[in-house]
């Protein structure tokens, strides 16, 4: 492991199914006035929304509500969230929801003292909060397990006008204060979300794999982690309500993304540039964008990273290496990977998500282009890539 970093991880995290009880510790730590944030009512029906309330109500704390956050929130919802914030000053943000709702809280958070339009300052132009900046609190209770948003500071907001979808990763001073997790509140999840979620975290895990070739402690936490959601997605999808399967792949999306098992590596990301490029123009959900282009991505990279990808091939998916070529075991290891995919439920073609091929030149000029994988494609590259993945 031949990195320089440093490490530190601001968010505390209650899990488990009595988690909910914990607003009662952090609530009291902050202002009366509270946000709280959600998207299209489901909390409602499934009885989270009246035990949330219900504990803000028992902490004394002022409700204001801002709802409807839709799955891939948009930089007008972002703009709404930020007057509302604003103009009621308050103390606290509090996201019920998935990634999406608490990514919006945190763009929420940073944008709702700044004079200025938020989505141009933080995600087109990508700056920082400045020291001083007022930043509003966020607090976070899971309710979909997917893009590890509940310990890290990443916020993706949509802008359909422009057609361009873009993450901003905050620092720590953006980080959720605090998450609960508790498994139970994922069952309601309908299955198309839930093994779109399943991959987000298999492939936030391979962002940071398929990279660097020194022998890195992060690696093997990596296929740890992989390993797990590949077991436990196996039974999940049998029994959306097997408790064991969804507390671990609630603990696998957290580790998956909270910058552990980055640390002291370089990164890919190539596979979200694309993908949230598709979702820029189709709104097609964020999950089944990864799984449509990550195996014709994959093939771009294989040559260039064989070795990662024959140990890959070994470490995760058990391939028998004897007798054949590192390239042969690569190659198996990408197919057990598509296998479990076609499995799991997930989609493996852009035409299902509603892309057509004159979108591809657009799709691929709002592709951010990172070097941080084993081979840098160029815009045709990534033509190629989208044209493959029909």
């Amino acid at each position: 492991m031949i990195g320089n970093f440093s490490y530190s991880n601001p968010t505390k995290l209650y899990f488990g199914e009595n988690a909910l009880d914990y607003l009662d510790t952090e609530l009291p730590k902050y202002g009366k006035k509270i946000l709280l944030t959600y998207g299209g009512g489901s909390i409602k029906k499934n009885g989270i929304y009246d035990a949330v309330v219900a504990a803000l109500k028992k902490n004394g704390k002022e409700i204001v509500e801002l709802p409807g956050v839709m799955p891939n929130p948009t930089s007008e919802k972002l703009i709404e969230g930020c007057k509302l914030a604003r103009a009621e000053n308050v103390d606290f943000i509090l996201a019920v929801g998935g990634g999406s709702t608490i990514d919006y809280a945190k763009g929420v958070s940073v944008g709702a003292w700044w004079d200025g339009d938020p989505w141009e300052k933080f995600y087109v132009k990508m700056e920082e909060p400045k020291v001083g900046d007022r930043i509003i609190p966020v607090g976070a209770v899971l309710t979909m397990v997917g893009t590890g948003s509940e310990m890290n500071g990443g916020s993706v907001i949509t802008n359909h006008e422009q057609k361009l979808k873009i993450g901003h990763v905050f620092g720590e001073e953006v980080f959720p204060k605090f998450s609960i997790l508790n498994p139970r509140f994922t069952f309601t999840v309908p299955k198309r979300q839930m093994v779109a979620g399943i991959y987000d975290i298999f492939n936030h895990i391979c962002e940071q794999y398929f990279s660097g070739s020194d022998d890195s402690a992060s690696d093997y936490l990596a296929e740890g982690l992989m390993r797990s959601v590949i077991y436990a997605s196996r039974i999940a999808v049998k029994n959306p309500e097997d408790y064991e399967a969804r507390s671990n792949l609630m603990w696998d999306a957290t580790w998956a993304l909270n910058t552990l098992i980055g640390r002291g590596k370089s990164q890919d990301w190539m596979v979200h540039m694309i993908g949230q490029a598709v979702g820029a123009y189709t709104d097609a959900t964020h999950g089944m964008t990864l799984s449509a282009v990550s195996l014709a991505y994959y093939k771009t990279q294989i040559e260039a990273g064989l070795p990662k990808f024959v140990r890959f091939a070994k470490n995760v998916w058990d391939i028998c290496v004897e007798g054949k070529s590192d390239m042969a075991v690569a190659e198996e290891g990408l197919a057990a990977m598509k296998n479990w995919m076609q499995e799991i439920g997930v989609s493996l073609s852009l035409a299902e998500l509603s892309v057509t091929e004159d979108m591809f030149e657009g799709i691929a000029g709002a592709t951010f282009i990172l070097d941080g994988g084993y081979k840098v494609l160029t815009k045709d590259e990534v033509i190629q890539v989208l044209k493959e993945s029909m």
